[in-house]
């Protein structure tokens, strides 16, 4: 039998040092680089925050208009041409500049001669200052009451309980205009009325939140931990319940306007001269057909900040509430 010898493989060069990986494999120093690069750093908390926010248009709409109507109300006394109260006789129901009016009196006057430019913007210095009031005392308190109805037992969640239950069952319009009647029509009392109204709004977000976060975890490692009642629910609990009160504090200031207009329009809010938009309304519905102006700019005044301010609060639910993102 012949004698059949299998041929020697070819031996191949070795890659040169540093070629073989960790394995023994060529392309060790391509990979090792690779390995090496550091990962992208996540991004900030507000900035991904923006990046959730902007993604609804109508949100990034709502804010700019927001933000154009707070910065007029700031800069009121520079924004106005003349003076919110001051009148102008013979310039009585001057219509605006598009229905042949002058450049002097851009948007009219009205039936005492003041200048409904002037009027309006200082107008949304008192409608926003009403929102923020009543949003920022809602806020307070419900945040008080609502956390110690979650702490303190059933006595106190009862009884707080109860009292809310019973200020939502009366409308908040008949409401207000109670308790507006009992203290008597003013700007402050303006205020204490919108916010009795919109109370157990928060007090129950804050109660249902409080509630759910009691039972989880890192509030039972806290309690083991020797933390006491209060650094528990304002240091611990508190701040996991924030993303559903932002929302509702940035809603609640529209509604706030919104009530506080109805009460100027009855007579019950800011008394004049006083220029606010519901008041504004009431001083010029019986010009309705022969000065239409005069009602439809502090209408649409209310209407578009309301409305800017509801599209900014739905963009800021959907930010802040991973649910609610878009994937």
């Amino acid at each position: 039998m012949a004698d059949e010898r299998v041929p020697p493989r070819a031996l191949h060069p070795l890659p040169a040092d540093g070629a073989l990986g960790a394995c023994g494999r060529p392309g060790g120093a391509e990979a090792s680089s690779t390995a090496d690069t550091p990962a992208p750093a996540p991004p900030s908390p507000a900035r991904a925050f923006w990046a959730a926010f902007r993604e609804n248009r109508g949100a990034v709409a709502g804010l700019a208009v927001v933000a154009f109507i707070v910065l007029l109300a700031l800069l009121a006394d520079v924004v106005a041409p003349h003076s919110p109260i001051e009148q102008f006789r013979d310039a009585v129901k001057a219509p605006p500049v598009w229905d042949g009016g002058t450049w002097k009196y851009v948007l009219g006057t009205d039936s005492l001669g003041r200048d409904l430019l002037s009027r309006l913007v200082y107008g949304a210095r008192v409608s926003l200052f009403i929102g923020v009031a009543v949003m920022s005392v809602s806020f307070a308190v419900g945040v008080l009451l609502g956390l110690a109805c979650a702490s303190s037992g059933n006595v106190v969640d009862v009884v707080v309980t109860r009292v809310m239950d019973l200020i939502m069952a009366v409308p908040s319009l008949v409401l207000a205009i109670l308790v507006v009647a009992v203290l008597g029509p003013s700007l402050a009392n303006t205020i204490v009325a919108v916010t009795i109204v919109y109370l157990p709004r928060y007090v129950r977000l804050v109660r249902a939140s409080a509630l759910a976060e009691l039972h989880k975890e890192y509030v039972t490692a806290a309690r083991v931990a020797g933390v006491g009642r209060l650094r528990l629910m304002f240091r611990t609990v508190l701040p996991n319940c924030l993303a559903p009160l932002i929302v509702q504090a940035a809603l609640g200031v529209s509604d706030a306007i919104l009530e506080a207009a109805a009460l100027g329009f009855l007579g019950l809010g800011a008394q004049p001269p006083t220029a606010e938009w519901g008041t504004m309304l009431a001083d010029s519905r019986e010009f309705i057909r022969s000065n239409p102006w005069m009602v439809t700019l502090p209408g649409l005044a209310i209407l578009v900040t309301v409305v800017s301010i509801n599209l900014a609060g739905d963009g800021l639910r959907d930010a802040l509430d991973p649910k609610m993102r878009r994937s």
